[in-house]
């Protein structure tokens, strides 16, 4: 039988060898005695530790939190295991953190009471390391998403990505290779790490670990060139040590332009997060190379900046001639002589193809990225019926498409040309989880919180609960043979909440998916204003006085004919310093409409500030033919005025005005 003494003395050494953390602390938190891995783990000398309170030990964000439960638990003191809580953190003596598992166990019987804390550090536990992993890949993929949007000179990104690869994956060596136009070679782009190994040009054969990956466009993975006897092993890779191997191609819309091939001097097994970050990478590569190509045929080697400004002028341009040839068919479609004539029929046709060559003007905005959000009414029934129509006639026959658009369902506040574009990428994705064919579904319909959800379902494959937990990450994709660059739903995601919306996702293998964007309803206050917009539903004051300021001749006809059949009374200035000019001396008008671009002098937005300054209730009302964000204006902070879009329509354009002139504090 052990005396008092060695029980003790074991008691003493059991608390000194126990290899989680231990502290012993007081109802007052203070730590009274700690063993050696405490210190350890915490950075702290165990004489150091023996002055805390454990407050100390709480990180700054927590420590408010900390002291109430510490307060609560003393009340009622009582054991918990390690495992309840698995997002604990520690400070240690240089203020870094840790992530940590805490027990509790009261010393029955103790006076004062004391309280034995175990703490173990989680941060080698296999689940950790593999979030901790998947975080490193993440990060590095968002690194290279941002060169990739921000270089539009792809060679930054062809250093980059090997030099990211090696970095992030440990191994030794990784190299970029493109095919040569004629399939035979190919040739190294970039490099990181040994020099010597795949040294270009390669002939591209099957037999070969590059030639394979190409011909069956898909990862192929070399554990150990020793065991390897599907290839036989490069005599570079001999020679500089290689033991394994991961060779991924770059696909460019459907077909094989290239590879990323990583080694490594030591053995080891790829897991699918590996591979999942190099086809990531390899993505990005091929979006940015399939970019640089486009832009080269589109604008002989411009940046896409300059291609963005390029089109908005030219399509600022287009608007006005647009401008031109609309008012004037409306204005001869009104004559006596032409109603219900055969020329009636051909103005009608023309004033269509008009229209449609406006959207198209909104097209090459949409391409030179150059187009910012525009709120506007959608009716929701109409859209979706456009879209399924327009999907019947070019997806396989054996997706059957459904809508269901609810009774009464209220327009919503969204881009038009944005949300179609959502919704048709969404069903995009729908039509290529149902292979063999199925049902896709569009539907509309009020919700309880005030805000109209729009769905569109699938009965295809489904998603598993890992994919339908990174469905909206950037450049997350499942679709095979690069298909995808996995910036679908993220664009969504992004349109969604720019709009003031909210966004689901239903999804499970085998039973489909349904996304559903819950978007602000138009509200009634702004679809009064919008009902100014029909065929003489507009009221305008009357002996209202206007100063036009266009410095397009042919434009400033057409705008002033509108203007002379609304009943207003106007004066034109050609630009800006006329129009300051004429306000200075004469100046007594109601409302000032004037274009944006103005030429080479001063600009419609400066000119209305100045207007304002001089007459701060004066309302005003400016033109364009692109987007603000080209003229000058932040996406995040609109013009403060009303903004007429060119080309428009007499009853747009007396829309505009009335919308303008009910600006709190205009005339």
């Amino acid at each position: 039988m052990l005396t008092g003494l060695d029980v003790d003395s074991i008691y003493r050494s059991l608390f000194a060898a126990y290899p989680d953390a231990l502290l012993l602390v007081d109802s007052r938190g203070r730590i009274l005695l700690a063993n050696p891995t405490a210190s350890l783990l915490l950075g702290y000398s165990a004489e150091e530790l023996g002055s805390l309170s454990v407050d100390a030990l709480v990180p700054d964000a927590v420590r408010a939190r900390h002291a109430q439960y510490r307060a609560d638990y003393a009340t009622n003191p009582r054991a918990r295991p390690m495992g309840t809580q698995m997002d604990l953190v520690a400070r240690r003596r240089d203020g870094s953190e840790v992530m940590v598992e805490i027990a509790l166990s009261p010393l029955p019987n103790s006076q004062p009471p004391l309280v034995v804390a175990a703490i173990r550090g989680i941060g080698t536990y296999p689940r950790v390391k593999q979030a901790l992993q998947r975080a490193r890949y993440s990060e590095c993929v968002a690194d290279i998403g941002r060169l990739a949007v921000d270089a539009r000179d792809p060679q930054p990104l062809l250093r980059e990505v090997p030099a990211a690869a090696v970095r992030t994956l440990d191994a030794d060596s990784a190299v970029l290779l493109l095919l040569e136009p004629s399939g035979l070679e190919l040739r190294v782009v970039g490099r990181a790490g040994s020099e010597g190994i795949d040294a270009g040009p390669l002939p591209n054969r099957r037999d070969s670990v590059h030639g394979f990956a190409l011909a069956h466009e898909r990862p192929t993975v070399v554990e150990d060139w020793a065991r390897e006897t599907r290839f036989v092993m490069p005599d570079s890779y001999r020679e500089h040590g290689v033991v394994s191997s991961i060779v991924v191609p770059l696909l460019d819309r459907g077909r094989a332009i290239g590879l990323l091939a990583v080694h490594a001097r030591r053995a080891q097994a790829s897991s699918d997060d590996e591979l999942h970050f190099l086809q990531s990478l390899c993505n990005l590569l091929s979006s940015s190379l399939q970019r640089a190509e486009t832009e080269e045929a589109l604008a002989h080697s411009q940046r896409l900046e300059s291609v963005g400004q390029l089109t908005g002028g030219i399509a600022h341009d287009f608007n006005n001639l647009l401008t031109i040839i609309q008012g004037n068919l409306e204005v001869l479609h009104e004559q006596p002589e032409v109603q219900g004539s055969t020329a009636d029929d051909l103005v009608i046709s023309a004033t269509r193809a008009a229209k449609r060559a406006g959207e198209l003007t909104g097209k090459l905005l949409a391409f030179s990225r150059r187009q910012v959000l525009q709120p506007a009414r959608v009716d929701v029934g109409a859209m979706l019926h456009s879209l399924a129509d327009m999907l019947r006639r070019t997806l396989d026959q054996r997706v059957r498409i459904r809508v269901d658009v609810q009774a009464e369902c209220p327009p919503v506040l969204a881009d038009p040309s944005q949300l179609e574009s959502a919704l048709l990428n969404i069903a995009i994705n729908a039509r290529d989880a149902m292979a063999e064919g199925g049902t896709l579904s569009f539907s509309a319909r009020s919700s309880a919180d005030g805000a109209v959800a729009l769905a569109v379902g699938d009965t295809g494959s489904g998603m598993s609960e890992e994919v339908l937990e990174r469905a909206f990450e950037p450049f997350f994709t499942t679709k095979a043979k690069g298909r995808g660059t996995g910036l679908g739903l993220s664009t969504v995601y992004g349109f969604v909440k720019q709009s003031k919306g909210t966004i689901d996702l239903d999804s499970a293998p085998g039973r489909g998916t349904t996304v559903t964007l819950h978007l602000p309803r138009w509200r009634e206050a702004e679809a009064a204003a919008a009902a100014a917009d029909t065929a003489g539903g507009t009221v305008l004051p009357r002996h209202l006085k206007l100063l036009l300021v266009e410095d397009e001749p042919e434009v400033r006809k057409v705008i002033g004919n509108f203007l002379t059949t609304l009943g207003i009374k106007f004066t034109s200035a050609t630009d800006g310093e006329q129009a300051l000019a004429w306000l200075d001396s004469d100046g007594d008008i109601d409302l000032l409409l004037s274009d944006i671009a103005l030429g080479p002098g001063m600009r419609g937005t400066e000119l209305a500030r100045l207007a304002q300054q001089r007459d701060p209730d004066l309302a005003v009302l400016l033109m364009s033919g692109f987007a603000p964000e080209l003229l000058e204006a932040d996406a995040d902070q609109p013009l403060p005025w009303e903004l007429l879009r060119k080309p428009c329509t007499r009853n747009e354009l007396a829309a505009a005005l009335a919308r303008a002139l009910a600006v709190p504090g205009a005339r």
